[in-house]
């Protein structure tokens, strides 16, 4: 299967705009009060709060690079059927 072109753009942005999005959520995520047990930032222990997000985030980052890279990669299919 070869997608068209659109669409491979599309997975490269969609590959982009996860990697501009979710590391800035992150960093909301880590200072947050809500995420360290005494309610300092990076004191005391990890809540679940901030284990759920970095789960969230990591598995989106994955899935945010996998269609980057098979956007890159159709893209590249496309290009040398045409």
């Amino acid at each position: 299967m070869v997608l068209s072109r659109g669409w491979s753009l599309f997975l490269v942005g969609v590959g982009v705009w996860t990697w501009v999005i979710w590391p800035r959520f992150a960093v909301a995520i880590w200072q947050d009060p809500r995420s360290w047990g005494s309610g300092t930032v990076a004191d005391g222990a990890a809540t679940s709060f901030l284990w759920v997000h970095a789960l969230l985030i990591a598995a989106s980052l994955a899935i945010g690079t996998t269609a980057g890279v098979l956007g890159v990669r159709a893209w590249l299919a496309a290009r040398r059927t045409s």
